[in-house]
């Protein structure tokens, strides 16, 4: 079973249940350890995918409801709150996190993806080729308008289309509407295109990213 405590007060939540010291030097991100959570073998991640401060918590299935309500019990006076995939999909594309299987796949190199960082070795040479298709971050016009995924997208002013939308979803810490894209690029940050909502022309300008905490403080804090 995987669930997770992410927020500003993961940290304060989840050690009021372990004996393990979780302070950013004991516990650095990115690293990962078995700890006792209320009793439960948990196998702990010091990571998030929606860009703030978390662990992602394995743990056997039979422990799984004694896990949540511990936590969940633990958080109440910080105002913990269950969240889904659809809260998931908004903070990761906040955050410029790709998803594999929508954003990119086995056709796109590390560099076209904007993951030539997390190769090395003899992928390091495919990544230093000059993309002829990169994945950008979009940042539509209208910040109410939020698309589907999957819709085309035309350079401003023409008829052709250049790309397509990956996925998005409204940025509600940053209150903007963010699609993610495939088109020819590398396109410098400004760069308007239009995107086409079930016939409507939606215009929108390539943006840099990640669009929330761009320096990476929250998570590793």
């Amino acid at each position: 079973m995987r669930s997770g405590a992410v927020g500003p007060h993961a940290r304060t939540v989840l050690q009021q249940l372990t004996e393990e010291d979780l302070t950013a030097d004991a516990f650095r991100f990115y690293k990962a350890r078995q700890l006792s959570v209320a009793g439960v073998p948990v196998l702990a991640l010091r990571l998030s995918y929606v860009g703030e401060l978390g662990w992602e918590l394995y743990a056997p299935a039979e422990f799984g409801r004694g896990l949540w309500d511990a936590i969940m019990g633990a958080g109440a006076e910080h105002g913990i709150i269950p969240v889904g995939r659809r809260a998931f999909e908004s903070m990761r594309l906040e955050k410029g996190f790709r998803l594999w299987g929508a954003d990119m796949s086995r056709e796109h190199s590390p560099a076209e993806a904007g993951v030539a960082f997390a190769v090395r070795g003899a992928a390091e040479s495919l990544s230093r080729a000059e993309p002829q298709r990169t994945l950008m971050c979009l940042v539509l016009d209208d910040p109410a308008r939020v698309l589907l995924g999957g819709e085309p997208i035309y350079a401003a002013g023409g008829n052709e289309v250049i790309g397509y939308v990956t996925s998005a979803d409204q940025g509600y810490s940053v209150g903007e509407s963010i699609a993610y894209a495939w088109l020819p690029g590398p396109a410098e940050p400004g760069t308007e295109v239009m995107i086409d909502y079930f016939g409507l022309r939606c215009p929108a300008r390539v943006a840099t990213e990640p669009r929330f905490d761009p320096a990476g403080e929250r998570m590793r804090s």
